[in-house]
Formats: structure tokens, sequence, C-alpha cells
């Protein structure tokens, strides 16, 4: 059985020059956010670097960027979050957000907390990668 959980929403706006995701693990950090999804985001970006599927690094690069859609899971010590954006002529991508995704003009989110629900992230030996584990925070 899957466990479920009460809900909080949160609201709130990154300005210029920031890093997308430093910012997204921050706010879980001093709001103590356990376990908490992306709802949705709107904004720009002057700088991104996102890794594309089964790829092994990150591309960069620089210019103006509408972010489309951000979408994942996150708590204050990890997140899986994945970002689709568009170019100045509308040519969208997407893939895994790593650090170093600069806002340009804004980035407005809504975030949900799980607040009866604790997200960590656990060696999966299937592939090699860190994958999501969720315990309930309300039993031993």
């Amino acid at each position: 059985m899957n466990p479920s959980s009460d809900v909080r929403a949160y609201a709130f706006r990154l300005k210029p020059k920031v890093d997308l995701k430093k910012s997204i693990l921050a706010f879980a950090e001093e709001n103590k956010i356990k376990a908490g999804c992306i709802v949705t985001c709107v904004g720009s970006l002057e700088q991104i670097h996102i890794r594309f599927a089964n790829q092994q690094n990150g591309e960069s690069k620089n210019g103006f960027f509408e972010i489309v859609s951000l979408t994942g899971t996150f708590s204050n010590t990890s997140c899986h979050l994945h970002i689709s954006i568009s170019d100045n002529n509308g040519i969208t991508l997407g893939g895994h957000l790593l650090d170093d995704n600069i806002i340009y003009t804004t980035a407005e989110i809504v975030v949900l907390e799980l607040a009866n629900l604790s997200f960590k992230r656990e060696l999966d030996s299937t592939f090699g990668f860190k994958e999501l584990v969720i315990t309930n925070r309300n039993k031993n």
C-alpha cells in the first residue's frame, strides 16, 4: 500500500541571477520540507544547464529561455527535477535540471509539501542511480 499524506501548498518567486535548483532546495531547507513536489513554475532563464536522457554530462547554454514546465520531487536534502524550456524561436527542449540554471527575469513557483511523508534517495542497483524512497513520517 502506498502512503498518503496531508498537503500544504506554498507559492514563491525567485528573482534575477539566482540558481533555480539551489533555490528550491534552499526553500525546502528553510521550511523543513521532507517531501515536496512541484505543481507549476513559469519564468525565464538566462543560462541553462540540463542533462539529456541517457547522457553522463549536462549541456550548458547562455541566452534567453522561457520556462515551459518544471516537474519533480524534492526534499530538504535532495531533488529529482525535470525542466522544459523554449528558446527565442520557440524550440523546446527538456531534461534533468542541474545546478547553474540562472533566473533571467523571474520564476514563479508553486509547490506542495506532503506533510506525512519523507523522501530520501538510495542507490538502486538496477541502473546504479540514487532513486526515490518514500516513507511515512507517522510510522516508526
